[in-house]
């Protein structure tokens, strides 16, 4: 077997523009039937083999096929690059089709040819029982390669009922060659197809992600995350990929309330705490919408914290801080203040106001 095969592939809407649409449409690149219609046909541009006699073997389509839908194909090859019926088309519906091409080819998405001549015409008929419509990617018409024929003697060569037989064969060694040759391509993450993306995901034990961009991006460099994420950096990096917001985290050590330069050791213990294997990530209002939203990111970051430490979360509320100099909205000056003291018994709201009848 050869190590390549030459096909010719229709793929962008470029070369579709070129055939005839009835009730069907070219929308990104991708064939399907318009919003309104259950049946279409697409007739694409003829093909030029070069080659008078040229024998057409197979065609490859990639397409989407919901179980109430279907794709048919037809075919017609000739020496002549004329061809007035397929101008003359006007419907594009299944009596025109036969009557012009002739009985279908195949149905599905892997079909034999078995056409001769130097140009090649193909019809796609898509039909949908429901909303769920066919859409075609690409199609692939072999060009060239070898055949399991080739290697016989020449006296099974010209026999057709040989040739159909070991083109099942054929057919998949080429597929198991077009994916050994493809291999390489599918273990880089750059270019692995979703499917792929996410196997290869699953080798190097990653969460799933909603966005596969997102995950094609994290592969190359997850290796390293690993190796730093039990670092302060790495539980930062954990909770903004899992919220999308960067967190704020403190660790017990930077407000020791025990410490000699410590301003206010009664206020930390009552916000920190004196636990040394407690740190506490802070995140800002509005991160989670729900509270079981929450609860799962929790669950999330306890494996993802270094062994015999524990988390607290502190969900940051927006708040007006006032100082010696203050601007309201006004002109205004804070002269002076009068000390409160606040713990968990006391609720502020945001329309409260601190202050003396003295202040101006």
């Amino acid at each position: 077997m050869s190590d390549t095969q030459n096909d010719w592939t229709f793929c962008c809407a470029e070369q579709w523009m070129g055939g005839r649409f009835f009730r069907t449409e070219c929308r990104d690149d991708i064939l399907c039937l318009k919003a309104d219609a259950f049946a279409g046909t697409v007739c694409l541009p003829p093909l030029d083999s070069g080659e008078s006699a040229f024998h057409w073997t197979r065609l490859r389509l990639k397409a989407d096929i919901p179980r109430d839908a279907g794709l048919r194909v037809y075919a017609r090859a000739s020496d002549l690059g004329d061809w007035p019926d397929w101008a003359a088309m006007s419907g594009g519906g299944t009596d025109e089709l036969r009557r012009v091409f002739g009985e279908s080819v195949g149905r599905g998405t892997d079909i034999l040819l078995s056409r001769t001549g130097q140009y090649l015409w193909l019809a796609l008929e898509l039909t949908a029982g429901g909303d769920d419509k066919p859409r075609v990617e690409a199609v692939s018409v072999r060009m060239s390669g070898d055949h399991m024929t080739d290697y016989l003697p020449a006296i099974y060569q010209e026999q057709d009922f040989t040739w159909r037989f070991l083109s099942i064969f054929n057919s998949i060694f080429q597929d198991m060659e077009a994916a050994i040759e493809d291999l390489p391509r599918q273990l880089d993450p750059s270019g692995a197809s979703p499917d792929m993306l996410e196997y290869l995901a699953q080798w190097l034990c990653m969460d799933p992600e909603a966005d596969p961009e997102a995950l094609r991006h994290r592969i190359p460099g997850i290796l390293n995350e690993y190796e730093t994420m039990y670092t302060v950096e790495g539980v930062r990096r954990s909770a903004r990929h899992l919220t999308g917001k960067t967190p704020l985290l403190i660790e017990h050590f930077r407000v020791n309330p025990n410490a000699p330069d410590c301003r206010n050791p009664e206020l930390y213990r009552k916000l920190y705490g004196e636990d040394p294997y407690r740190f506490f990530l802070l995140l800002p209002q509005g991160t989670f919408s729900r509270r079981r939203d929450m609860e799962h990111f929790l669950e999330r970051m306890r494996d993802r914290i270094p062994a015999e430490s524990s988390m607290e979360l502190v969900i940051l509320r927006p708040c007006v801080q006032l100082d010696w100099h203050t601007y309201l909205g006004v002109n205004s000056q804070i002269g002076d203040y009068i000390p409160a003291s606040i713990d968990e018994s006391m609720t502020l709201h945001y329309d409260t106001t601190i202050g003396g009848v003295d202040h101006g």
